[in-house]
This record gives C-alpha cells, structure tokens and sequence, in this order.
C-alpha cells in the first residue's frame, strides 16, 4: 500500500500522513483517525519515504503592523531574545495595519516552510479565520485573544480603567476619548471599554461630541483633539488609546494655548518614548516581556505539537508625570 491509498483509507491528506510520520503539526482528529487506519492497516512508510522528514528551516515568520513602532521594536527585542539563543533566524515582514497584507503574509508563511509564526495582530476577519484554520505550523497570536490560538495580550481594559479614574479623581467632569477602531478587540474595544466603565463608576456622564475615532498616528491624534475642542463644554481631560494619539493631542494644544494639565489633562496606554519626553501620563504593558512570552509559547508548539493552546495576559503599571500632575 503506497501513501496515497492509505490516506484515501484514512480520510486525510496525503501531506497530514507525511506530517504524522515526521513529527509535523497536526490536529488531535486527524492524528487520531491515521493512528485508527495504521492498527487496522499495519501500514508504514517506506524508508524512502521515512527519509524525505519535515524540513527543520530554523526559521520563524513575524508578522508586523508598523516597524516604525516603539511598542512593536519591543515586543521584537523580546522575541529574539529567546529564539536567537535557540539558533532560530527570524523574518520579520511588516503590513503597514493592512489587513490584506497580513492575509497574504499569513498565507506566504503557510506556503513557504518556515517553522512557526508570531502574528501581533490588530483584527480578525473571516479571510483571517480561513487561512489561520489552514495553517499547518504553530502561530503565536501577540497582542490580542484569539480562540484556539496560543496568545499572549494585555489588560487593556484594566490599564485604560486605573488611567481613567485617575483623570476624574483629580477633578476632571468633562472627559473626553480618542480611541481606535472597535474591530481592534484590544486597543480599540477593550480600552474604550475601561474608560467608559471608570466613567460610570464616577458617575460621569460622557458626551456623545467628546468620543471619537483615530487611527495610529500623531497626524490624526492632533486632528481628533482639534475636532473635540469644537464641542462645548470643552473637555477638562482626555484619555487616549495609545501614546502616540496623545501626543498628536498635546501637540494640538500646545499649538492653541491650552495649558497641560492646568486647562486639560491627558493619559494614554503604551509608556513609550516619546511618551516620556512629553511627561505623559500612562500604563505601562510589558511589550519586551510580551515578545518572550510569545517566543517560548512558539518553541513549546514546535517541540510539542498536541500541546493545549493557552492565553496569557500580562500586567501593566500606572505612571503619572506631568500631563496629570496638578
């Protein structure tokens, strides 16, 4: 019996045979109905066949939103931290938060042998669920929660909260929110989640005319604040999603001779480096501990295929400098 007729026997692929013989990933149902045909069969392959084994390429794909960022230079360092000890090379391609892009690279990794995947994600789609089902390597999701994925991500509802309700209890009334798109579970839903609920928990009202949408640039933080000081009353706080928002925001007031904190204070999440030149007060996510989580999470899934996925959601630290410091 060659190959293809005991995968037809077995119901599966001939590369999910191939996959089982040489220790590749494979799903728990398919490796259980190869194991079912091989004790009713006796079949193995052949020593030609036993010789053409998974090709171990010591490589791993990472998917990128933006290489200009500093939150993902960290989560970076933190990967190659571990899998460079390891002997691992990695190829990091960046989307530019394309989400075709990130179906493409997605696909081009599946394609092309690499041993695994690190995927800082932003959102998922149908498209995204299709190819992910069809990958047949370990992929690490970083940055977001993804069922039957091993992730690591942030309390990012916990982090936008404790900055939240530390604008209101120094006095704040009017706050106002410069988010990002909802469909980004973490940054987008999650952290307007928290700012929303430490609102209500103060019983303050939020103003329809003070929440709005940014995407992750300073450009469009500078407009979004411009566009919320339009709105009367003005705002006497703003929490932003990311740091980079924020400081878009600050540059905007500062143009326009609004006094930080005295007439407005201003939080975000991320503690980044230009954060902190501005004296912007945050939440610190651990995004070099994030990279090494996600690093060691892929090297147990190469080495142990039939592993369990699991998410692991790490802390933060609340940050106070001079944006909040009245």
């Amino acid at each position: 019996m060659n190959i293809s007729e005991f995968a037809r026997l077995a119901g599966v692929s001939k590369s999910a045979v191939s996959r089982y013989f040489n220790d590749g990933y494979l799903s728990d149902e398919k490796r259980a109905m190869i194991k079912k045909a091989i004790d009713e069969t006796g079949y193995s392959p052949s020593s030609s066949a036993q010789s053409v084994k998974t090709r171990v390429t010591k490589l791993i794909g990472i998917i990128l939103p933006k290489l200009s960022s500093d939150s993902c230079a960290r989560i970076t360092e933190g990967i190659s931290d571990v899998l460079t000890e390891q002997g691992y090379e990695l190829l990091l391609v960046n989307t530019a938060n394309d989400y075709n892009k990130e179906i493409k690279y997605l696909d081009l990794f599946r394609q092309n042998r690499v041993d695994g995947v690190i995927f800082l994600a932003s959102v998922f789609t149908p498209l995204h669920k299709s190819v992910l089902n069809k990958m047949h390597i370990p992929v690490i999701i970083a940055g977001q929660q993804y069922g039957g994925f091993s992730c690591v991500c942030h309390d990012d509802f916990g982090a936008s909260y404790a900055v939240t309700e530390l604008l209101l209890k120094k006095g704040a009334k009017h706050p106002a929110y410069i988010g990002a798109i909802e469909k980004d579970h973490a940054v987008g839903a999650e952290r307007k989640r928290g700012f929303m609920q430490a609102a209500q928990d103060m019983g303050i009202k939020v103003a329809d005319e003070h929440c709005t949408c940014a995407n992750f640039s300073l450009d469009s933080g500078y407009s979004c604040a411009k566009r919320i000081f339009k709105a009367k009353p003005y705002p006497d706080c703003i929490f932003c999603a990311t740091d980079t928002i924020a400081s878009g925001a600050m540059l905007y007031c500062r143009e326009n001779n609004i006094k930080i904190p005295e007439d407005i204070m201003i939080g975000s999440v991320g503690d980044s480096k230009i954060g902190r030149v501005l004296s912007l007060t945050t939440a610190h996510l651990h995004y070099h501990t994030e990279g090494a989580e996600a690093a060691k999470m892929l090297l147990s899934a190469i080495y142990h295929p039939d592993a369990i996925p699991r998410t692991m959601q790490l802390s933060f630290e609340l940050i106070e400098r001079g944006s909040t410091a009245k």
